[in-house]
């Protein structure tokens, strides 16, 4: 495999880069362990289509959740002026994530209907078979995922700073409690954000083994939402490899290496859940969650060599080793130099820029997807003035971190301006969310936010 650098690409393959960063170190690899139900550990069924995680506990699912291979992603704006409203949602939501997540349906199934329906999908709590039906505008669910199991759903919510305070209001009374961690992004060289795909006050991750029991999750917590909130993005992602392997990214790149191990609550503890502090009590046990649309130029990257892609990423393609070592997990030594005193792995390489050593020992856990959206229409406004259908696809970055400040934010400043991956990448969408703790059974999601 070679890795001599071959001539530097052309000013219009960088002009046409846009802005960047971090798509490399982009998704988990699949060595993370489980989320801990109420100090247990779940155990993981051999088929993925019944795998259950559990929905409550001391932290919410899909963070340290081993990644399941779909996901879909979604940011809604709240419309109602009502604190009393945006409390009853998240009973709501909590309800029905706590029995998806159990593969059974949003909302108990009428008693008429039951002879005709799966299994644990029709309540007997009350007269009505546990259906109010004035709980729910219109069917109690869509049923599209009937029989197909919980496939590991697990569902994630965070809070937007539009929850706290938006136009300089304060809607619910809770902009005092808003957490000093829980910041405005910063605009970072080379963005090119999209309002449509930016921001929001609430935030749902579902990630599961079936993309339609993700999407699925995320279809009724609409539904519930309805006139209390309104949707503002959504995004579905993919990712693919073997169990237990580090999957790849669409660039070919194993992804995830160099995470922080899930398995070390010490290094949870210190880069990933927040602690109590006194503007956010209720954050204990929580994440801070970044969300980042990063379209890649396949169609230019494909076209580069493999000894300019490794020297970009800084580590071999094929076997996921940093650039000089052979094995995926041998240590990355950025003091090494070759025999004319450069840097074996290079000075502006994405290994480089994001490793802990140089970001002043910081980490953040990465648990990101692939996307995978068509075609666009493409016009070059440079020589030779191309124009071309090309794909719209790239990363759903998601990265968790107990404080962005000292996480993502110096990170992706250090990235935006410095990585060679630039060139090849385009942040087009942007989000924050402070996601509390797990729920208690009986309670709900964000309740410490409400109630303390």
């Amino acid at each position: 495999m070679a890795n001599d650098q071959p001539p530097r690409p052309s000013r219009r393959g960088f002009l046409k880069a846009g802005s960047a960063a971090v798509a490399a170190g982009a998704s988990l690899g699949a060595t993370g362990v489980a989320q801990a139900a109420l100090g247990k550990t779940p155990a993981h069924n051999a088929d993925p289509q019944m795998a259950v995680e559990p929905f409550y506990g001391l932290h919410q699912g899909g963070i340290v959740t081993p990644q399941q291979s779909h996901t879909y992603v979604a940011a809604l704006d709240l419309t109602t002026d009502k604190r009393d409203d945006v409390i009853a949602l998240l009973r709501a939501w909590t309800d029905a994530a706590a029995r998806m997540t159990q593969g059974k349906t949003a909302a108990p199934l009428p008693p008429a209907d039951a002879a005709n329906t799966p299994p644990n999908t029709v309540d007997a709590t009350n007269a009505n078979g546990g259906y109010d039906a004035g709980s729910n505008k219109g069917a109690p669910d869509s049923a599209d995922v009937l029989g197909l199991g919980p496939c590991g759903l697990t569902i994630t919510f965070g809070f937007g700073p539009g929850l706290f305070t938006k136009d300089g209001k304060d809607r619910y009374g809770l902009a005092s409690r808003r957490p000093a961690a829980l910041v405005d992004l910063p605009r970072f060289n080379g963005d090119q954000l999209l309002a449509e795909k930016t921001g929001g006050d609430l935030f749902i991750q579902a990630c599961a083994n079936d993309q339609q029991v993700a999407f699925h999750a995320v279809r009724q917590l609409s539904r519930l939402a309805s006139g209390v909130a309104t949707m503002r993005w959504g995004q579905s992602g993919f990712l693919s490899g073997p169990r237990g392997q580090t999957p790849r990214n669409l660039m070919g790149f194993k992804d995830g290496t160099n995470n922080p191990s899930t398995a070390k609550p010490q290094l949870m503890n210190e880069f990933i859940w927040a602690a109590a502090t006194p503007d956010a009590p209720w954050m204990e046990g929580g994440t801070y969650t970044v969300f980042r649309r990063i379209r890649i130029t396949l169609e230019h990257w494909d076209n580069t060599e493999v000894g300019f892609q490794e020297q970009v990423f800084g580590r071999h393609k094929y076997s996921g080793a940093p650039i000089g070592k052979k094995n995926e997990f041998d240590p990355v030594d950025l003091k090494e130099e070759d025999k004319d005193g450069n840097p074996v792995i290079p000075e502006n390489s994405h290994v480089r820029l994001s490793n802990q050593a140089s970001n002043n020992g910081a980490q953040i856990l990465r648990r990101s997807y692939s996307y995978n959206e068509g075609t666009n229409f493409y016009i070059e406004r440079w020589p030779p003035w191309r124009q071309e259908t090309e794909y719209d696809a790239g990363l759903i970055f998601l990265a968790h971190q107990s404080d962005p400040r000292k996480g993502f934010i110096p990170i992706n400043e250090k990235l935006a301006k410095f990585d060679m991956m630039n060139q090849f990448t385009t942040h087009v969408g942007s989000a924050i969310f402070a996601v509390p703790p797990g729920a208690k059974p009986g309670s709900y999601i964000g309740a410490g936010l409400f109630e303390t």
